[in-house]
């Protein structure tokens, strides 16, 4: 029964990864440093739309750890990162936004460590501030990056 659980308990943990995975595109990536033995490390483009928002896409830059422990997934990516989110049609918000919400996240290392954008209603000015970070269990990292989009003519739903 223990083993069962177990490996049930890894397949969920798995899957949940390659779902947070799932949410970006790549868009390209340029190598940082040459590994001998496995990939290189590098700069990797990614690109999502902001959920509940069309009109809005983010462009997120993050290093990715090579060599071996990086082609294994082992390997625990370093906390810099920047995002950029740009208006890519008309903006049109399709449900109502709440103050804060996490609109992107995935792994940075096998356990405990992710990339998270957060998104955040500055209402008063209409405009949707994006900021990116990395967490850790028992170390995050204070390193961010935050960019706005501003919302026109949208109408924000109640």
């Amino acid at each position: 029964m223990t083993a069962t659980f177990r490996r049930t308990g890894l397949v969920c943990a798995l899957l949940i990864g390659l779902a947070a995975g799932a949410q970006a595109e790549e868009i390209g990536s340029v190598n940082t440093e040459f590994k001998l033995i496995g990939p290189d490390h590098k700069i990797v483009v990614e690109a999502f739309d902001a959920p509940r928002v069309a009109g809005v896409t983010c462009y997120l830059a993050r290093a990715r750890t090579g060599g071996v422990s990086g082609a294994l997934g082992l390997a625990e990516d370093k906390a810099e990162a920047s995002v950029a989110c740009r208006q890519v049609g008309p903006i049109k918000v399709l449900a109502a936004l709440p103050a804060r919400q996490e609109v992107f996240t995935e792994r940075a290392s096998v356990l405990f460590k992710r990339v998270r954008v957060v998104r955040m209603l500055d209402a008063k000015r209409r405009v949707l501030v994006y900021l990116v970070y990395s967490d850790k269990l028992v170390d995050g990292s204070p390193r961010n990056s935050v960019t706005a989009v501003p919302l026109g003519d949208a109408v924000l739903p109640h």
